[in-house]
């Protein structure tokens, strides 16, 4: 059947225009990334995220062309300089790659359900594709390195049972509480995870960023991220439930900027976005109130962080306008 032909939808022209911006920033990353990688198996874990990245890119482009609308500058050669020495390890890319993975099913996905062109949503799809392959392609070659840090183990009761008292809601705060739950366990090391791969990105580019106030943003970030691991950490240790962690995410002493002042603050934007979602997705499905209100707490904080970094961005004129509706009420005037 053939599709009768409209014009992009504000969602799409969302999507299209944000993935632009996403995937031009991980070109630069992923070219620097493959400028020091040594490992032939990361090697090729990287160069197919790069591919990745550019595919989508270019076909987010073009349908925005056949639509007439505006492409962002986003990034390009000029924010990357893939002969800075060598910041993190291989093994840091391996993690790295698969956070974003996991972000990019996560974007695509609801992207796709919020689509209807038929162009748009077959990019999606195989957007989803591609990002399900770059995420099992990481998972593989960690495991077969063993370094794959697994989420913790755990002795069930092997019981079905229904909730019918309201006091299964008792955290640590409380008389008797409620040992925390597989759901709950899954959404804070999913954190602890997310939050790791930040702070280790942060610690670099903190030593690398040209402006004093980029330098201390990245810290301040850096501080952040360092503060929620500890805090979901415990949450899981005062249940005795043990917390993995890999051990060989390092950074180097490098001080050369591989990465422009303004990709590095775009970057820790999209991290930040990525802690919002993922916090109010784990605040949504816990149902322990002290595990809620550390959710809320901590979004309150990542929402100030996040603020900060606009207005730097802003004052820099780092930050595009993302495209927005003719105002009608100028017009009618």
């Amino acid at each position: 059947m053939k599709e009768h032909q409209t014009r992009l939808t504000a969602s799409e022209i969302a999507t299209l225009w944000s993935s632009c911006q996403n995937n031009s920033m991980a070109i630069c990353v992923f070219k620097y990334f493959l400028e020091h990688v040594e490992d032939e198996d990361i090697k090729s874990v990287v160069t197919y995220a790069l591919h990745t990245s550019e595919e989508n890119l270019q076909e987010s482009q073009r349908i925005l062309k056949e639509d007439k609308q505006s492409i962002p500058v986003g990034f390009s050669d000029e924010d990357v300089n893939v002969n800075a020495p060598r910041l993190y390890s291989d093994t840091y890319y391996l993690n790295y790659i698969k956070n974003m993975a996991k972000v990019g099913l996560s974007v695509y996905g609801v992207a796709l359900a919020t689509s209807a062109k038929t162009s748009v949503r077959d990019w999606l799809s195989k957007a989803i594709q591609t990002s399900t392959e770059m995420y099992n392609k990481t998972s593989d070659a960690l495991l077969s390195k063993g370094l794959f840090i697994r989420p913790p183990y755990v002795i069930t009761d092997n019981e079905i049972d229904f909730i019918d008292q309201k006091n299964y809601k008792r955290g640590l705060l409380t008389m008797n509480p409620r040992t925390i739950n597989v759901i709950e366990i899954t959404h804070v090391y999913a954190n602890i995870e997310t939050n790791l791969v930040g702070q280790i990105l942060l610690s670099g580019l903190a030593q690398v960023a040209k402006a004093k106030e980029v330098r201390k943003y990245c810290n301040r970030g850096k501080e952040i991220a360092t503060k929620h691991i500890e805090q979901f950490s415990n949450i899981l240790t005062d249940d005795y439930i043990p917390v993995p962690m890999p051990s060989d995410l390092t950074v180097s002493n490098s001080t050369t900027a591989p990465f422009s002042d303004k990709l590095i603050m775009f970057h820790t934007a999209l991290l930040i976005q990525s802690s919002t979602s993922n916090y109010s997705t784990a605040a949504a499905a816990s149902l322990r109130t002290d595990i809620v209100t550390t959710y809320v707490r901590l979004t309150a904080e990542v929402t100030t962080y996040a603020n900060d970094g606009i207005n730097i961005m802003i004052g820099q004129s780092w930050l595009e306008e993302p495209p927005q509706p003719i105002n009608k009420k100028n017009l009618s005037n």
